[in-house]
Parts: structure tokens; sequence; C-alpha cells
């Protein structure tokens, strides 16, 4: 019986831990803008791909000018 007691208490020490997190996170703004997230990603992998075909096409360039 006193696991038992042991196992309450905690699981409603967790329970209010979480709580005042989802609180404090409420409070912070920290759930302003969800879905900003996921097209962070999306730029940043875009960003990297424009960068290094720009960078392609500037080394054929630089070539073909080399050639003449």
């Amino acid at each position: 019986m006193y696991l038992t007691w042991i196992s309450i208490i905690a699981s409603l020490l967790m329970g209010a831990a979480g709580l005042l997190i989802f609180i404090f996170a409420v409070k912070k703004d920290y759930f302003r803008n969800i879905e900003d997230a996921k097209y962070q990603v999306f730029w940043s992998e875009l960003e990297e791909l424009v960068e290094s075909s720009q960078e392609e096409l500037r080394n054929e360039h630089g070539e073909e000018k080399h050639r003449k």
C-alpha cells in the first residue's frame, strides 16, 4: 500500500509539473506561431538549393569564358 501512495503522489507531481510548464510556455508566447517552424526548415533547404545551383551556374559561365 505504501508504494501505491508513492506512485500516486509521483504521478500528481509530474502532472502538476507538466501543467506548470504548459502555463509558462503560453505566458512566454511560445505557441504564437506554431506553423512557422515547418516553413523555416523548408526555406533553409530551399536557400541551400538555390545557392548551390547559382554556384554551379557561375562555375559553368566561368569555364566558358576561360575557353574562349
